[in-house]
């Protein structure tokens, strides 16, 4: 497949010929996007809200689950699905469908690098997510109260005796693969609504086989958020540096034409919104949502 001429001075890459030429286009590239900003730190919250809360009632003290699934192993895989089950649903939803439904520094980043996102857009997209992230943590901190502090408020950190330089390996490895889903399936029109379905089943698997070693964060601002919270940085540094690396990695292959360029930055594209990241899908022509 031929990759289209895409990217600008404002985006990781820079275009050798007119990107309208090319078919691809934004509905305002670049500014202030402050709706697409507010979806994504309402989406970052939310995400987080359920990821303490499911955290502290499958493995908090007291945990009705743990007496009926006293394995570990399976209470892993539940956790995984419910939460990744939930950033694939703020994807399909309006949230998602307006921002793209990232919620995560690192799926930014890659959409950056490929050349999908305005550096506007990358400050505050990133912004929002931490800030989102923070506001969900502190929520689920407050409406579970000892007992998600019992559980350092689902804090991330290596286990198994892994070393940090180790968790951060395997880290960079999982975001990697995140983000190689991502484009795969955003590359091809027939795959592309697909997306928050392999991203599910993908993380899920990575909780249940990881989280014993990293506990499978992917994502710096689900890391910073609870350790802000419980005021303990141990280890933190991996969750910050790790899933960019990753998402660095997974973008270089796109960039080197390894990897088809993808035809969407959101997770699930509806052209009835609009969107202020780079697309070749064909714009709604009675006016996206979200303008304004």
């Amino acid at each position: 497949m031929q990759h289209p001429a895409h990217g600008s001075e404002d985006s990781a890459v820079t275009a050798d010929h007119n990107d309208s030429a090319h078919g691809w286009h934004a509905d305002s590239f670049g500014g202030l996007h402050l709706a697409e900003w507010a979806a994504e730190a309402a989406g970052t919250a939310i995400l987080m809200l359920v990821v303490v809360s499911v955290v502290t009632v499958v493995f908090g003290p007291g945990s009705a689950v743990a007496s009926v699934v006293p394995a570990t192993g399976p209470r892993l895989l539940l956790a995984g699905l419910l939460i990744a089950g939930t950033g694939s649903l703020v994807a399909v939803s309006p949230l998602g469908r307006l921002s793209g439904g990232h919620i995560n520094p690192a799926v930014t980043l890659g959409f950056w690098l490929t050349g999908h996102v305005h550096r506007n857009d990358l400050a505050g997209y990133v912004a929002a997510q931490f800030l989102g992230a923070l506001a969900g943590a502190a929520l689920g901190a407050a409406a579970w109260g000892d007992r998600a502090k019992a559980i350092g408020y689902a804090a991330t950190r290596p286990g198994h005796g892994l070393s940090d330089l180790g968790a951060g390996a395997i880290e960079v490895a999982m975001t990697a693969a995140l983000l190689l889903v991502i484009f795969t399936f955003t590359s091809r029109e027939r795959l592309m609504r697909w997306t928050p379905v392999a991203t599910w089943i993908l993380v899920a698997c990575l909780v249940w086989q990881v989280a014993p070693y990293t506990d499978t964060s992917l994502n710096p601002a689900r890391s910073l958020a609870p350790a802000v919270i419980a005021r303990d940085a141990r280890s933190l540094w991996i969750y910050l540096l790790a899933p960019p690396l990753g998402a660095v990695l997974a973008a270089l292959l796109v960039r080197a034409r390894l990897l088809r360029l993808p035809l969407t930055a959101k997770l699930f594209h509806d052209s009835s919104y609009r969107s202020v990241m780079k697309t070749s899908m064909a714009a709604d022509t009675a006016g996206a949502r979200g303008q304004g």
